[in-house]
C-alpha cells in the first residue's frame, strides 16, 4: 500500500501591472483572452475552456506530444468585477491528483496601474507537488499575464 500524504501550505504572490485593473481583471475574465496567456508551453498540446461566472468552471490541460498530461480543473466561488476573483481547483497529473487549492485574486488600483496580489491555500497530496514548486509555476503565469498585457 502507497503511503498518503497531505502537506498544507500558503503562499502570497504581489505584483505591479502597469495597466487598469478593468484590464488585468479582463485578462482573466474574457476566454480568448485568458488563453493566450494562461497555460503551459507553447510546444504542449493544449486545451482550454473557461466559464467565468460564480458556479462557472475552467479546465485546463496540456503537455508535450506523448508526455504526461497537466490538467487544472476549478470552480468560481466569488467575482467582484476588477476587484476579487476567488476559485477552488484540483491539479492532475495523467489521473493522478496532485494537489487542491483555493486561490484569491486581489486587483487594486495603484497610481496608473494595478497591484494584483495572489493568496493560495493548498493541500499538496502524496508528494508529488509542494507549495514552493506551485509557487513558482504560478509566478511564471504571472510573468506570461505581464508580458500578453503589454502585448
Amino acid at each position: 500500500m502507497t503511503a498518503r500524504t497531505v502537506t498544507h501550505a500558503t503562499f502570497v504572490i504581489e505584483r505591479e501591472y502597469a495597466h487598469p485593473p478593468a484590464k488585468v481583471f479582463a485578462a482573466y475574465a474574457d476566454p480568448k483572452q485568458k488563453s493566450k496567456w494562461f497555460g503551459g508551453p507553447p510546444e504542449w498540446n493544449s486545451t482550454h475552456t473557461l466559464h467565468f461566472r460564480i458556479g462557472g468552471k475552467e479546465v485546463s490541460s496540456g503537455g508535450s506530444p506523448g508526455g504526461v498530461v497537466h490538467k487544472m480543473s476549478g470552480e468560481y466561488w466569488d467575482i467582484i468585477e476588477n476587484e476579487r476573483i476567488v476559485m477552488s481547483y484540483e491539479l492532475h497529473l495523467d489521473a493522478t491528483r496532485i494537489s487542491v487549492s483555493l486561490g484569491t485574486t486581489q486587483f487594486e488600483a495603484s497610481g496608473k496601474g494595478t497591484k494584483l496580489v495572489y493568496t493560495e491555500q493548498g493541500a499538496y497530496l502524496d508528494g508529488y507537488d509542494d507549495a514552493g514548486q506551485r509557487e513558482h509555476g504560478t509566478r511564471i503565469l504571472l510573468g506570461q499575464l505581464e508580458t500578453f498585457l503589454n502585448t
